[in-house]
C-alpha cells in the first residue's frame, strides 16, 4: 500500500471541491492542514473550502496561517487577502476587513477584486464617501459599457467629490 504525497492529498481536495464535493473536501483538507500546520498552501485551500461551505468563522484561522507563511504563490496570496478581508466583513468585523484588504492594495495595487471589497467594508464602517469613489474608479476604468465608456472622463472627474456643485450664474 503506496502512501499518497501531500501534493496528491492536496490536489484531491481541491478537486473534490471544484467538483461541488465541498464537505469532502473539507475534511480531507482539514486532516491534510494538521499533518502540515505550517504549509500556507494547504492553509489557504482549506481556507477557500470552508468560505464555500458557509463557514466563514472557521475560515479565518486557515486564512491567518496561509498568509503568515512564506510559500504561496502571488495569486494565492492575493486570493487569500481577498478571502480574509472579504470573510471579516460577513462576520462584521469590519475594521478588521478594512485593514487587511488596503493591506492587500498596498501589494496587489490595481486589483480590482481587493477594490470591491475593500469598498463593501468601507460602506459598512460608514465611509460612505470613499465606498463610492473607489467604485466609480473601478467603473471608470474596467467598464466595457458602450454608455459608461462615453462618459468615462466624467464619472472619473466625478469619483473625486461626487458633492461637488458648479455655481450657478445669475
Amino acid at each position: 500500500m503506496t502512501t499518497k504525497s501531500r501534493d496528491e492529498l492536496l490536489a484531491e481536495g481541491v478537486d473534490l471541491r471544484a467538483r461541488g464535493e465541498a464537505e469532502q473536501a473539507r475534511d480531507r483538507l482539514v486532516a491534510l492542514a494538521d499533518r502540515h500546520p505550517d504549509d500556507a498552501e494547504v492553509a489557504y485551500q482549506t481556507a477557500w473550502t470552508h468560505d464555500v461551505l458557509g463557514l466563514e468563522a472557521e475560515a479565518v484561522a486557515y486564512y491567518e496561517r496561509a498568509l503568515a507563511g512564506a510559500d504561496l504563490s502571488a495569486g494565492d496570496r492575493l486570493g487569500a487577502l481577498v478571502g480574509l478581508g472579504s470573510t471579516f466583513r460577513i462576520l462584521g468585523r469590519y475594521e478588521e476587513a478594512v485593514r487587511t484588504l488596503r493591506g492587500g492594495l498596498a501589494e496587489f495595487p490595481g486589483d480590482g477584486a481587493l477594490r470591491t471589497f475593500l469598498a463593501m467594508a468601507l460602506f459598512n464602517t460608514g465611509e460612505h464617501d470613499e465606498a463610492t469613489r473607489i467604485l466609480l474608479e473601478l467603473l471608470a476604468t474596467t467598464s466595457e459599457d458602450p454608455g459608461v465608456r462615453t462618459y468615462r472622463k466624467a464619472i472619473a472627474h466625478y469619483a473625486q467629490d461626487l458633492r461637488e456643485i458648479v455655481p450657478q450664474e445669475s
